[in-house]
């Protein structure tokens, strides 16, 4: 299906789907970056560059809470943009 054929509905959930792939990279950095500072913390406060790297801590944890934020409010609009089950026609039979 082109991107002119889809409906808001089915371009939200490619958002959607986007976005929850950036967060499992996200969280992934996050523990991996977490995990190289606890073993080098004493090395790179020597070397004056723990600073920089708890920055970047900051920086990957607040774009890891932004997408969670934003997966949140696209599944609220997803729930509101689904077509509605298809009824019944008046002269059908059930």
């Amino acid at each position: 299906m082109s991107a002119e054929n889809k409906t808001p509905f089915d371009q939200v959930n490619d958002t959607l789907t986007q976005l929850k792939e950036m967060r499992h990279y996200s969280k992934n950095n996050v523990e991996r970056l977490t995990a190289q500072w606890l073993l080098f913390d004493g090395e790179l406060k020597k070397l004056k560059q723990a600073e920089r790297i708890e920055e970047l801590m900051t920086r990957q944890g607040e774009l890891h809470d932004a997408l969670e934020a934003e997966i949140t409010a696209l599944e609220e609009l997803v729930v509101q943009l689904q077509p509605a089950p298809e009824e019944a026609s008046p002269g059908s039979v059930h």
